[in-house]
């Protein structure tokens, strides 16, 4: 069993380290238009949200799923999951696939039975898409099949990474840095005797954040915790029909304590729902004892009136975001990708200098990297920034956007600045952006 441990904070940018001196934060789940929304309050801002959906996400569910054809032209499959529904399956995503009605030979073909994993839940007119690379986390471990190496959390410092590193020898994991061939590693007494070639062929271990400062006690606890699900998914998966689930995904608000927010951000979780309320009093007693979980029952004032939600979600929605400097963003998200534009608004101090430019592009970069979380903007995005004429100016200024993102759950890179002055930053799909959640 994985124990409770403290979350490490990742590298975190000036605005963040200011939130932290002047807020604890709340975490905050209550109605929202009669949605039942989830709000991560911290120095009275709104920093992310995401709505309740009451039919739950799929993502992170495994099912066995039937191939139904397969589309060479488009290099991907269709695949039936549970309830006859029909999810996507790039082949890019299925060269590892764990196939339970034939031996595997590096083909997938019609009528294949597989294990596939749901990353992206339906949207609009696009069908939910699944991997068969399968994964399982917990808090310091995930392993996953098709990546046959060990992989360390970007937080973790050289001499951590080392360090678990060690520990991973010392359990046979690993031999000099390369992990131990699946068949080669008893993981425990699975009887797979007869069904031997259709072990997993390659596997992959990555070390979390969370490692950090551990004992090897508590690592191996994780360790040990993660290879007995891994091994149990398996066998049970050879003794299952078509169609069966066999992991569900988590309710709503586990997601949101586990992929939208990180612990440090709050120190309680507040909610009007009478049944919502038992469910986290329950989860977090085993998992997040450390935090106060409390029930608002006050008919006269609302949890949305007392931490003014409604006007902050409505402007989590607008186009324009003003900035302490008087300057604004401009936010157009199109199909394609999302636009922002830099403006330097009524800012007069200095009014046209380069060093006014680079303050209010300073100030724009931290709120740029807060709104893309906070409305969930995923894909490619370009921000236009004020011009400025001094090449190490745009490279400090990139240099604060990538702080300036790394606090964020999702995946976001910040590629570089083009010739016409646009900035390219990439951010993880996963789910959808906040406009769409609240149609």
């Amino acid at each position: 069993m994985s124990r409770n441990i403290t979350v490490t904070k990742p590298l975190e940018s000036d605005a963040e380290k200011a939130l932290r001196k002047t807020d604890n934060g709340k975490l905050i789940f209550t109605a929202y238009h009669d949605r039942m929304c989830a709000f991560l309050i911290c120095a009275d801002r709104l920093r992310a949200m995401q709505v309740l959906e009451e039919a739950p996400s799929k993502i992170g569910a495994i099912y066995i799923a039937k191939v139904k054809n397969v589309v060479k032209n488009i290099d991907a499959c269709f695949v039936e999951i549970a309830d006859g529904e029909i999810c996507f399956l790039p082949l890019r995503e299925a060269n590892v696939a764990f196939l339970l009605n034939r031996n595997a030979d590096g083909r997938i073909l019609e009528g294949d039975e597989l294990l596939v994993q749901v990353v992206r839940d339906a949207q609009k007119t696009k069908q939910a898409s699944v991997t068969t690379k399968i994964s399982l986390a917990n808090d310091v471990f995930a392993i996953s099949l098709g990546e046959s190496r060990i992989g360390y959390s970007g937080k973790l410092s050289k001499d951590e990474k080392q360090r678990v590193s060690d520990f991973l020898d010392a359990e046979g994991l690993q031999k000099k840095g390369h992990l131990i061939p699946w068949k080669s590693f008893q993981w425990k007494n699975v009887p797979w005797k007869n069904d031997a070639e259709k072990q997993p062929s390659s596997y992959g271990l990555v070390v979390r954040t969370l490692a950090k400062d551990l004992a090897p006690e508590e690592l191996s606890d994780n360790l040990n915790a993660i290879k007995e699900q891994w091994d149990n998914l398996f066998h049970i998966a050879l003794h299952r029909t078509c169609f069966s689930c066999l992991k569900e995904a988590e309710p709503g608000f586990v997601a949101v304590l586990k992929q939208l927010v990180y612990s440090y951000e709050y120190e309680e979780i507040l909610t009007d729902d009478d049944e919502l309320f038992l469910e986290i009093q329950k989860y977090c007693s085993e998992h997040l004892p450390e935090k106060l979980v409390r029930h608002y029952q006050d008919n006269m004032l609302s949890l949305g009136k007392i931490y003014g939600l409604d006007s902050k979600a409505d402007m989590a929605l607008g186009t324009r975001v003003w900035l302490k400097s008087g300057g604004y963003l401009v936010i157009e998200p199109t199909e394609a990708m999302t636009v922002i534009d830099v403006n330097s608004g009524k800012y007069e101090a200095g009014k046209g200098t380069q060093e006014t430019a680079f303050r209010i592009n300073c100030e724009a970069a931290e709120e740029i990297a807060l709104q893309l979380r906070l409305r969930n903007l995923s894909g490619m995005i370009l921000v236009d920034f004020i011009n400025m004429d001094s090449k190490e100016r745009e490279e400090q200024l990139l240099e604060q956007l990538k702080v300036a993102v790394r606090g964020d759950k999702q995946k976001t890179n910040v590629i570089d600045m083009t010739t016409l002055g646009l900035v390219e930053i990439t951010r993880k799909k996963s789910y959808k952006p906040l406009r769409e959640q609240l149609i």
